[in-house]
């Protein structure tokens, strides 16, 4: 049955993510249309994780008293209004306001998406399924890199922000009238309030960080390696759909690294090896005629372990606290994830070299294996804090 969820999950979850793409696919076309610079793109990038920073620590909360999967339906609602929204822009102001909708929608869901696999999942196969689970994410958004560079170029660029409403609705409905949770979940609704030890604060931060820098560093990537691609001579269209290969390839050596992760251990050699291979790919991706091998090794091994960093977060709590914790976990991730587009836009239009921002990408992807050692080091601590009731 667990396995029949995740995929349930897993495709609901992909709305997210070809609704993320939108901005970054079309905008070249929103550079003309709306006189932006590419600091306004990353600030309207950026503008998907802002509602984060102020609504996950509430919507954790409201998980004592509403359903998983109430909040989730809500989230792709919100997420399929904010594409719309964008969509009839006369003015940038308004796409703006579509993102931060759409935002609402994504905070919602990833709380939500991810406390339901830790639920079905907790103690058996976790890093595999949280891996099949965040893979969901570059499914998406690998079909918005080459869809709504087609779609914009056909029909025009508000077509991509219609196509990725209208798949989150269908999404919506199909997790209110399938998704049921388990039947031995502790039950974490109303009553007192059971509150996080230190250990688990520790053990938080450090996988709300990693989890952060990492997919930073993948945005990064997404918005600003066509580019180098354009550079040397490929169309928009060709360029994205060689960076699209990564992200078409990582949805199954993600899985591959959660099953390893899960069979044999080792989760910070693994984290090692990966961030060495991304930023491997990234320093490739500059050579001209290397777009593809860069785009497989970056797919292949540099994104590979993104199932097991989340799996950090499901490890880090207790079910009681999944939900509440989740929201300060996504607080951290969407702080990151808000500042990192604008400033790579910024540096972009400083250097005029589209290489510029990946060096960002790369330090971020680096920062990720001492945050993991450090996970490692607070979870064999011992417990200090105490359960408060009240």
């Amino acid at each position: 049955m667990r396995w029949r969820v995740l995929g349930l999950l897993f495709l609901a979850r992909i709305g997210i993510g070809f609704q993320f793409q939108t901005v970054a696919s079309v905008s070249d076309d929103l550079v003309v249309a709306f006189g932006l610079d590419y600091v306004d793109i990353g600030f309207l990038i950026g503008l998907f994780m802002a509602p984060g920073l102020f609504l996950s620590i509430p919507a954790g909360y409201w998980g004592r008293y509403v359903s998983d999967r109430i909040m989730v339906v809500f989230g792709l609602g919100a997420l399929a209004l904010g594409g719309a929204a964008s969509s009839l822009a006369t003015e940038s102001w308004v796409i703006g306001i579509g993102r931060v909708f759409a935002g609402v929608g994504f905070l919602f869901t990833s709380l939500y998406f991810t406390k339901m696999v830790a639920d079905w999942f907790e103690g058996r196969e976790i890093a595999t399924a949280m891996s099949v689970l965040v893979m969901s994410w570059p499914f998406g958004i690998a079909m918005g890199q080459v869809g709504h560079v087609w779609l914009a170029q056909t029909y025009g660029w508000q077509v991509p922000f219609q196509a990725a409403s209208v798949y989150c609705l269908i999404a919506a409905l199909g997790v209110f009238l399938l998704y049921r949770p388990p039947h031995d979940l502790p039950d974490a609704t109303g009553g007192a309030w059971v509150a996080l030890t230190r250990q688990e604060w520790s053990l938080l931060l450090c996988a709300a960080a990693a989890w952060g820098v990492f997919n930073a560093a993948y945005v990064i990537y997404l918005a600003f390696a066509p580019k180098v691609l354009e550079g040397h001579g490929q169309t928009a269209i060709v360029a994205a759909g060689i960076i699209s290969i990564g992200s078409w390839i990582m949805i199954f050596s993600g899985a591959v690294c959660g099953q390893i992760v899960d069979r044999f251990g080792g989760r910070n050699g693994v984290l090692a090896v990966c961030m060495g291979g991304a930023i491997a790919a990234l320093l490739l991706l500059g050579l001209p005629g290397a777009g593809v091998g860069a785009s497989i090794l970056f797919g292949l091994i540099g994104m590979a372990p993104a199932g097991a960093i989340m799996a950090m977060a499901g490890q880090a709590m207790r079910p009681q606290v999944r939900a509440f914790g989740m929201g300060m976990f996504l607080t951290v991730y969407y702080a990151i994830m808000w500042i990192t587009p604008p400033v790579a836009g910024a540096i972009l239009d400083a250097t005029d070299n589209p290489r510029a921002p990946l060096w960002l990408a790369m330090i971020l992807f680096f920062a990720v294996v001492p945050l993991g050692f450090a996970f490692q080091l607070f979870r064999g601590a011992p417990v200090v804090g105490h359960e408060r009731k009240v």
